[in-house]
Order: structure tokens, then C-alpha cells, then sequence
């Protein structure tokens, strides 16, 4: 993940680079002038970022979303008691991790008090403690703990994300919502092309948001819809298209020679590392680290060391 300079709406430090223009040297909004981040199409330009930086200098922009706004806005002054001298990010918050990923987790949203704050995906709650200790136990991250955007932790094979960016009220994005968000885990999803092999969906509601785009995407994705559960495992298949430039495609690795005749991804099921979940026990930490290490297998990442 690059890091930058730039500030957050409410004067926090950026984990992204960012600027008024989208950040991405005019591409994007600034393409014809019209398009605000305010702008319900706004998410739309997403489809042609060149890069996953550029993705995410326009995806920090967003404001599309009224209700989502409004919440992470809110939050952001309110605080939490425990937090009440931070500066919270209170934007739109990227994905995170490895660019060249085999694996890639989508989660359903930012925490209020998490991510919404910190600025990274997973950052700063129980959620993410849970989750990068298991990466940890399994070989794919660095340390056990994510605190801050700055804390030194990295990611390897594996990166973070959502299928909704902004922190919603109680934890539940609209379906308007995810649709009009929907352009930014599309994109993401391409640009991890080159490597990816395995997603890992963390709870129903990031299930349905990835089968629905990937099935815009082209994958056979079967009828009835598979179904969200601990364990599921679906592998979906697509004909390799023609690129478009600057386009990177699952499953195509670029090298120069001829693209694979077919795509495979393999989609595994996961409760979502919620407290609801795992101070109960639905969602264990083996349970976790089951899963982690099956996708490790199926990404061709071999054992942990």
C-alpha cells in the first residue's frame, strides 16, 4: 500500500495518496469537469483506473453516498470516549495489502470506530485484531496487531477489502448502497488480476456483492446462486477475453505469451470476524486459520514457513 502526506477530512494523516483533483493527475472527475465526488455517477470512472493507486485516490474522493456520508461525518465528531483525541479519517477507505495478492479478502464494510478512524481496512477494532493475528499465524502478514494505518504491518499474498467503503449506521449498507459502491471492489478485483487465485468472503452480505460482480464480470456463476456458508467452496470459471489496455485480468499472468484458455477463482466462505461472532465462539481462531490455510493451498502459496 503506498502511504502519502496527504490529510483526511477531518485533518488526519492519509494512508493514501490524495488530492482535491482525485489525485490521480486529472484522471477520473477531472476527466470532463462534471462528474463531482458528489455526483451518484462518481464511482462510475473507477471501471478505467490505471492503477490501484489511481483507483484509490478516487475512491478517498467519494462522496456519492448522502447517508454514508453524513454517518462516517458524524462519527468522526462524536468519537468515541477512547478515542476523543484522535483525528479520525472519516472518508472512503481503500484496499490493503499486497498488489501482486493470490489472495484476497472482502469483508462487508468499515467499522465506525475502526477503519472509519484509522483510515485502513480492519485498523483499530476486535474485528481486525482477530483477523491479522490469523494472518499472522498463517504466514501472511508480518506481526499479530493493526493499530494504525502507520504501525508497520504489511501483507504477503493476501490484501483487504470491501464491497462497501464508507462505515454505515449499524453496520448495514442499503442495497443502493453496495450497487452504487459497487465500481470500486469491480475494479480492484481486475487490477489484482495478474495473481489472484482465491477469495476469501467474509460473511453473506460480501458473498452476494462478489458473485454479483463477478457475474458482470463474465464468470460462470451458477443458477441457483451458490450460498453463503462456514467453509463453502465454489470455483467459478471464465473464457480468457481480449485485455483492454491497461487491463489486468484474474487468472492472466503477463508475461508476454499467450493468456490461458480459461480463468479459475475459487471462493471460500467465512464467518465474518465480527465480536458477534467470535466472542461467542461461532467463529473460532482455528477456524479462521482452516480457511486462511486453505487458501494459502489453493493460491499455490505452499506451507507457512
Amino acid at each position: 500500500m503506498n502511504t502519502g502526506s496527504a490529510t483526511g477530512s477531518r485533518g488526519c494523516r492519509s494512508p493514501v495518496p490524495c488530492s482535491a483533483d482525485g489525485g490521480a493527475g486529472g484522471w477520473g472527475s477531472g476527466q470532463d469537469g462534471r462528474v463531482t465526488p458528489d455526483d451518484p455517477d462518481y464511482p462510475l470512472a473507477a471501471r478505467t483506473a490505471p492503477t490501484l493507486a489511481a483507483l484509490d485516490a478516487h475512491l478517498v474522493e467519494c462522496r456519492a453516498c448522502p447517508r454514508l456520508v453524513a454517518w462516517r461525518e458524524h462519527v468522526a465528531d462524536v468519537k468515541r470516549a477512547s478515542f476523543r483525541d484522535e483525528d479520525y479519517w472519516a472518508r472512503p477507505v481503500p484496499g490493503f495489502g499486497d498488489e501482486q495478492a493470490g489472495i484476497v479478502v472482502v469483508g462487508l464494510a468499515p467499522a465506525a470506530h475502526g477503519a472509519n478512524r484509522t483510515g485502513r481496512m480492519f485498523t483499530g477494532d476486535r474485528s481486525g485484531d482477530f483477523l491479522f493475528a490469523a494472518m499472522h499465524r498463517t504466514g501472511l502478514a508480518n506481526q499479530a496487531t493493526s493499530v494504525s494505518a502507520d504501525d508497520g504491518l504489511r501483507l504477503t499474498g493476501i490484501r483487504v477489502t470491501a464491497p462497501v467503503r464508507c462505515a454505515p449506521p449499524d453496520n448495514k449498507p442499503t442495497p443502493e448502497e453496495r450497487r452504487r459502491c459497487g465500481p470500486y471492489l469491480a475494479r480492484e478485483v481486475e487490477l489484482l488480476g495478474a495473481t489472484v487465485r482465491v477469495a476469501v468472503v467474509l460473511g453473506g452480505f460480501g458473498w452476494q456483492a462478489l458473485l454479483s460482480t463477478l457475474a458482470e464480470q463474465g464468470w460462470a456463476v451458477p443458477r441457483p446462486r451458490p450460498r453463503f456458508a462456514h467453509g463453502a467452496e465454489v470455483t467459478l470459471r471464465r473464457a480468457t477475453p481480449r485485455p483492454t489496455p491497461g487491463a489486468s485480468l484474474p487468472g492472466v499472468v503477463p508475461d508476454g505469451g499467450p493468456p490461458p484458455p480459461e480463468q479459475t477463482l475459487t471462493l471460500l466462505g467465512c464467518f465474518h470476524v465480527s465480536q458477534q461472532n467470535t466472542f461467542t465462539g461461532r467463529l473460532t481462531p482455528q477456524m479462521l486459520d482452516d480457511v486462511l490455510l486453505r487458501a494459502r493451498e489453493l493460491a499455490g502459496l505452499g506451507a507457512p514457513a
